[in-house]
């Protein structure tokens, strides 16, 4: 008996919740997904979530899978590469949500969840910072199954979606922050890594996780000067043998934080929080005595930013100033490098797909799979998780106690 199975029928028996039928809910029978990938309309969205030769190997075994014409152009795969491999290409919007599993890269529109059916699995980002209360209410009036790519896990316990589009962000951060120190962006005219006889940039990291492990190596390997924040000594010293490096590290002092500030060029915020909004750890007066021409990154911004100055900024308007600091805050960075992007989401989506199959469905994945229960936000139309519940004042539902009582 797995340790899942464990756990729930200790809950059950705890709580006195014994169902009628026995503990055991999942039959080993295959089933067959029918997934349906729409072309994403909003948030400059360029990503898609399975590739053409993920899409082949679904279709390899047995599942169904309709994607909306043109949804993956912007990343270079085109309709012909996705029907090659089996899929049915649609230009029908309505079609592709009559799918069972509706597979999005950012989060869907209230028009979209319009067009969603009853009883779906809505596997996509949540976006916090752009979440309202009635985006919720809706997949709850749809009795929908959402699952978060922010708050999935793995067997290790790690969160591969993030954990893959945090190198992605990490490498980008600092190449956006050599761009806008130059003056094709209006900005100082400072060269990175600097030259012989002339200082390089410094760059200081706020987290030493995914995201600010990329971020130091990709300063490093353009020659800038590192500083890394961090509460958590055991990341700053994992970072420090990852880079293969000596960099400046810290906790998070607010007055050691406040003083590299000030000698900055570039900061890049890092923080990821594991549910809800990330903390905010550089104040409104840290950011007005910073450098006139440095440049923020806040890589966090998805989670809500963790320099108390950003505000969400877009792909067609990326940067704004405050106290002559240019802030940088778009939620989705890894659009930039969409095919890149498109191959890391595809490469974990895909096992999880098979995966959900084999365990005659998405509630049979939930049951066996902790990980996959921590990115649960909505099931059957309850909400499940407790940092969204509190956020809207929406009821909360234990989803273990739901599947303790056979729900």
């Amino acid at each position: 008996m797995s340790g899942s199975k464990k756990q729930f029928e200790g809950i059950v028996t705890k709580l006195g919740l014994e169902p009628r039928e026995s503990p055991l809910m999942v039959e080993n029978k295959a089933c067959k997904l029918f997934i349906g990938m729409p072309k994403e309309w909003s948030f400059q969205e360029h990503r898609i979530g399975l590739t053409p030769e993920a899409v082949r190997t679904l279709v390899a075994n047995g599942h169904r899978i309709i994607i909306e014409s043109n949804a993956g152009k912007e990343s270079h795969f085109y309709d012909t590469d996705y029907s090659e491999a089996g899929a049915e290409i649609t230009s029908s919007r309505e079609e592709v949500f009559k799918a069972d599993v509706i597979i999005k890269i950012a989060p869907p529109q209230l028009d979209e969840i319009n067009l969603m059916q009853m009883n779906q699995t809505l596997i996509s980002p949540i976006h916090l910072p752009t979440m309202k209360r009635e985006y919720l209410t809706k997949l709850i009036d749809k009795k929908v199954t959402a699952l978060a790519f922010e708050y999935t896990k793995d067997e290790a316990g790690f969160f591969p979606f993030v954990r893959s589009m945090s190198e992605i962000a990490g490498n980008s951060s600092i190449l956006i922050a050599a761009e806008y120190l130059s003056n094709a962006h209006q900005g100082k005219g400072i060269l990175l890594g600097g030259v012989s006889g002339v200082a390089p940039a410094k760059v200081v990291i706020l987290g030493a996780g995914a995201v600010g492990t990329s971020a130091a190596r990709a300063a490093l390997g353009l020659g800038a000067v590192v500083s890394v924040f961090d509460n958590n000594v055991y990341k700053l010293q994992r970072l420090q043998e990852r880079i293969g490096a000596r960099v400046f590290t810290s906790i998070i002092s607010p007055d050691i934080l406040s003083s590299e500030l000030k000698a900055a060029d570039v900061a890049i915020g890092a923080i990821h929080s594991k549910k809800g909004r990330s903390q905010v750890i550089v104040t409104e007066e840290m950011v007005s005595q910073m450098k006139a021409g440095s440049i923020i990154v806040d890589v966090s911004i998805d989670q809500g930013g963790c320099f108390e100055t950003s505000a969400i900024t877009s792909h067609s308007h990326p940067t704004f100033k405050k106290y002559d600091v240019t802030h940088y805050c778009v939620p989705n960075i890894g659009s930039r490098v969409s095919r890149t992007a498109s191959y890391a989401i595809s490469n974990i989506l895909m096992p999880i797909l098979i995966h959900c199959g084999e365990l005659s469905g998405i509630k049979g994945l939930i049951f066996e799979d902790a990980g996959i229960r921590n990115g649960i936000y909505v099931y059957h139309g309850n909400l499940t998780n407790d940092h969204l519940s509190k956020l809207f004042n929406i009821k909360n539902t234990n989803l273990e106690l739901l599947f303790a009582a056979n729900f």
